[in-house]
């Protein structure tokens, strides 16, 4: 029976990151580098989150997703090579990033990769910094026409 888990955290160094994130989260961060990602949830090759807690402490989420996935994602279908469908992720970001725009399915098989849906919180912001994204002419004009 699978129990609340928590994962110790894959912190990915970036250009654009910061130290934010031992600030606000009071992680313990690598001294002097600029964190820009901290993976809290990952069952990506090469980086598959640890069990931080329990009798599973150690074991990583692709072990569980080998042992455990029905009782781990339910009815929910795993991604690609039967991972964990969802990547978790804390951003620190300095400097200003570029838009990401992730193929649908069909199409990220057909370039090798695979489809991305996301979702952005932003829990912490620099007085006067923005965000915004417009992913043609189209939807620029009618965010101006709105605004």
């Amino acid at each position: 029976m699978l129990y609340p888990l928590t994962f110790h955290p894959i912190f990915k160094e970036r250009v654009w990151g910061g130290r934010e994130m031992e600030r606000l989260y009071q992680k313990k961060l690598p001294a002097d580098r600029p964190i820009g990602e901290s993976w809290e949830i990952s069952d990506r090759p090469g980086d598959a989150s640890v069990i931080a807690n329990g009798p599973l402490a150690g074991k990583n989420l692709r072990w569980l997703m080998e042992n455990h996935r029905a009782e781990l994602l339910g009815g929910a279908k795993p991604a690609n090579e039967n991972r964990f469908p969802l990547l978790c992720k804390i951003l620190d970001a300095r400097e200003k990033l570029s838009l990401q725009v992730h193929p649908p399915a069909g199409k990220a098989a057909e370039l090798g990769g695979e489809p991305k849906t996301e979702m952005w919180f932003i829990a912490d912001a620099v007085p006067g910094r923005n965000c915004s994204s417009a992913s043609n002419a189209v939807s620029r004009a009618r965010n101006l026409r709105k605004s």
